[in-house]
């Protein structure tokens, strides 16, 4: 089995992901939000993989009933952007892969990014 920290790249952080991981700004209880996450993951992960490393990075050192779980992965290649090197010659930024990952109804992660 494959290290979760290798698995789980590092938290993508930027206005949508930030605004997803609040959840419906609609939904007064906090015990009905439903929130996503964003993470750069490994190319080669799939979504069970991503889903266990999370839960495997997150849940260590909490209680059973005090657990995260994840319960849908979606995942998307990102193709690196082409940009000028020199004057005669481009370059591409490396591709990524990226993982919107969905909690149940009323989880947070405290501690995401910032």
């Amino acid at each position: 089995m494959k290290n979760p920290y290798e698995i789980i790249v590092q938290p993508h952080i930027t206005e949508k992901s930030v605004e997803l991981s609040y959840g419906d700004p609609k939904i007064r209880d906090e015990a009905e939000l439903v929130r996503k996450y964003t993470f750069i993951v490994q190319h080669t992960a799939n979504k069970i993989e991503i889903k266990k490393a999370i839960e495997a990075i997150y849940n260590d050192g909490r209680q059973k009933d005090d657990s995260i779980v994840v319960t849908s992965v979606r995942t998307m290649t990102v193709l690196g952007k082409k940009r000028r090197r020199s004057q005669k010659s481009a370059g591409y930024e490396p591709d990524r892969k990226k993982a919107i990952v969905t909690l149940k109804k009323g989880q947070l992660l405290e501690d995401y990014g910032v």
